[in-house]
């Protein structure tokens, strides 16, 4: 796995071990870039990090801030190394995302969202509009094989899919 953009374009990132994530393929990372746009200055919120990858994107491209929640201690530990390999600074939460989000109060411009395929949308969909600022945008990966997520109070402003995966941006209405 790679950087695709930005400052750190083709720097080399890696992946957890095991079968427990499922990292953003390259290709999908690059065409969710290509449809969330410009992410200067962006105040970036990664849940279910698994790698960062999508996290150290933002990043790359000018985010100014990122936080990364992952529950997997393993996959924490690869964040936190690829944070350091990239010389990047950000906040890492090594906690359950639904709690994590059920307690955050800051708003983000940009909410990257990459859940387990056969995680239960239905627990997390209640917490998702809250976090986004005015202006923000949330990005869900889910299972290709799936319709879009529906996610409460936020409009959808496109569903694409790629191989297996499908990106869903949903926005303010």
């Amino acid at each position: 796995m790679r950087i695709i953009a930005g400052t750190h374009r083709g720097r080399r990132i890696v992946a957890p071990r095991g079968r427990d994530t499922r990292p953003t393929s390259d290709r999908v990372r690059e065409n969710a870039f290509n449809l969330i746009g410009p992410v200067d200055g962006a105040d970036v919120l990664d849940l279910f990090a698994g790698s960062g990858a999508l996290g150290l994107e933002a990043l790359s491209r000018g985010a100014e801030s990122a936080v990364f929640v992952e529950s997997d201690r393993e996959a924490c530990r690869t964040i936190n190394t690829n944070l350091d390999t990239l010389q990047l600074r950000a906040t890492v939460l090594c906690a359950d995302v639904i709690r994590t989000v059920a307690n955050e109060r800051r708003r983000y411009d940009l909410v990257l969202c990459d859940p387990p395929y056969d995680f239960d949308h239905a627990r997390l969909a209640p917490y998702l509009a809250r976090l986004l600022s005015e202006d923000g945008l949330l990005v869900y990966e889910s299972s290709g094989r799936e319709p879009a997520p529906v996610v409460p109070d936020l409009a959808e402003r496109t569903s694409r899919k790629y191989g297996a995966a499908r990106l869903t941006l949903f926005e303010q209405p």
